[in-house]
Parts: structure tokens; C-alpha cells; sequence
């Protein structure tokens, strides 16, 4: 055949392959927000990223502003859900926790997804020995509470935002490592998979071009569940007074700071509780509408 006549085919290819991802993208969506709790996920953490995102835009006060002479002050036109053992405005320091604790969250899970897939599909498409190494050192980390490995990384290396990330992503690498694994091997006993490796074509390609894209439905449902984990991993680190550390604006390290005060001061508390519970709630509605619209057999379960 010769190329004039060979390229209306090709294009009438593209087009149905373009056609094909719009309608699996409409699938996708009409899946996800089938439920409508589903969307109340999708709601919530919307609002929470946009406050993070606009949280200098927010806020009324400096998070870290301190006013001795205005500590505990009730909600009032100045200060919305009052001031705190220092005089700092609460509202400001919730809306600017806001924005740490989804900076770590996310940044941990995805740092995790990107490392847990690449050594995912090494271990599956290399296996033995390498197989064998991986898989022995995920079993040693998961072995550990996720906790106490936290906790004692924290002690090496320090509190701080940028540390905390590194070390929630090095607690979930192991999960997301085994699950690539898992996926992985299930597209490497393909038929195009051999044909690929027959053919002589690179290994790296191999797992970009073939391996990763059949692969990565689990990992996408698994991230967008983690990020709620890790959140809550971070607060509760905070709390301990061994995370984020103070001043900086954490819903953890202000409800660590609160709890003295819980039956004086019960708002300087709940407020922080119950931003923290919301988020992760929506987190986990949203991770579910997206495990529903990439895997429609697990609805419902």
C-alpha cells in the first residue's frame, strides 16, 4: 500500500482512538458521581483545596501573630471563632493549617505513588533475586506499625514539613510497591508483552509504554485513598508534639496546644477536630467514587 493510501487510515485510526477516550472519560465521570455521597466528597474536598490554596487570601490575621493582652477571646467581628492561649487568631490558624496538612498529605502520597510504581515494575519484570530483595524489605517496613516507624524516623531526622512528607512517603512506598508489583505481573504474562520483548524493544519502554499504563488503575484508587491516611498520620504526629513543629500552623499541633484547655476552651478544640474529620471523610468518599469508576465490579463493596 502506499502512503497517500495509508494515511486516511491512519487518521480514521486517531479518531476512533480519540473518540474511545471521550467515551471513556464520560463513563468514567457518569460512574463516579452516580452516588451522590460521592459528590459530597468531591464538595468537600474541593472546599478544603481551595482554602488552602487561598489561605493568605482568607485569613484575616498573621497565623503566628501573637496578642497576650487578646488570649482567649470569644467569637466576636474581630475574631470569628476567637484566639488561642497566645492571642493568635484561631480562624487564621486553622485556614493556614489547612494548607499544611494537604501540602504534606499529598505531596508524601505522591512522592510514594512515583517510587512504589518505578520499583513495582522492576520487581515484576525482572524478578528472581531482585523479586525476592524487594519483596523481603516491603515485608520488613510493613512489619513495623506505621507509628512507630514515623516516630522513630522523626527522631533522625527532625520535625518540619519537608521531613514529614519524606517520611509518610516512606511508610506508604511499601503498600503502593506491592500493589504495582501485583498489577504489574498481571500484564507481564500478556501476549503484546512478549511480542515486545521478542522484538527486541528496550526494556525501559517496555514498562513506560506498555507495563505502566495497564497497570495503573490500582495505584490511582490507591493514592487517592492514602491521601487522607497520610494526612491523619501527619496530625497525629503533630499532636504528639513530634511532627510539625511550632509555630508553624497545623490542625494537629493546635489541637496538641488546645487539649489543656478542652473544658474552657472547648471551641479552641473541636474546630481544628472537626476540620480534620471532615477533610479526611471527603477524601475517603471521593477515593471510593474514583475505586467505583475505575473498577465498576467493586460498587458498592
Amino acid at each position: 500500500m502506499s502512503a497517500q493510501t495509508l494515511a486516511p487510515v491512519e487518521q480514521d485510526r486517531k479518531q476512533l482512538l480519540r473518540q474511545q477516550r471521550k467515551r471513556d472519560l464520560r463513563r468514567f465521570f457518569h460512574t463516579m458521581f452516580s452516588r451522590r455521597i460521592v459528590i459530597l466528597g468531591v464538595v468537600g474536598t474541593g472546599f478544603f483545596l481551595l482554602v488552602a490554596i487561598f489561605a493568605p487570601l482568607i485569613a484575616p490575621y498573621d497565623p503566628n501573630e501573637v496578642d497576650i493582652l487578646n488570649k482567649f477571646s470569644g467569637m466576636s467581628a474581630d475574631h470569628w471563632l476567637g484566639t488561642d492561649a497566645y492571642g493568635r487568631d484561631l480562624f487564621s490558624r486553622i485556614v493556614f493549617g489547612t494548607r499544611v496538612s494537604i501540602l504534606t498529605g499529598v505531596i508524601a502520597t505522591l512522592m510514594a505513588a512515583v517510587i512504589g510504581c518505578l520499583l513495582g515494575m522492576i520487581a515484576s519484570f525482572y524478578g528472581g533475586v531482585v523479586d525476592k530483595l524487594m519483596i523481603a524489605g516491603c515485608d520488613t517496613f510493613m512489619a513495623i506499625p506505621g507509628t512507630a516507624l514515623s516516630m522513630a524516623l522523626l527522631s533522625l531526622m527532625g520535625g518540619g514539613m519537608l521531613n514529614m512528607a519524606v517520611i509518610l512517603c516512606i511508610t506508604t512506598i511499601p503498600g503502593m510497591l506491592r500493589m504495582m508489583r501485583a498489577s504489574s505481573l498481571s500484564v507481564m504474562s500478556s501476549d503484546y508483552i512478549l511480542a515486545a520483548k521478542l522484538s527486541g524493544e528496550n526494556k525501559l519502554k517496555i514498562m513506560v509504554k506498555h507495563v505502566l499504563p495497564n497497570s495503573i488503575s490500582p495505584i490511582i484508587v490507591m493514592t487517592s485513598q492514602s491521601v487522607g491516611t497520610s494526612i491523619m498520620m501527619e496530625s497525629g504526629l503533630s499532636f504528639l508534639g513530634i511532627g510539625i513543629k511550632i509555630p508553624t500552623a497545623s490542625w494537629g499541633s493546635i489541637i496538641n496546644e488546645a487539649r489543656p484547655y478542652l473544658m474552657t476552651a472547648p471551641l479552641y478544640v473541636l474546630a481544628p477536630c472537626i476540620c480534620l474529620a471532615l477533610l479526611i471523610i471527603s477524601l475517603n468518599l471521593l477515593g471510593d467514587g474514583i475505586r467505583d469508576a475505575m473498577d465498576p465490579s467493586l460498587r458498592g463493596a
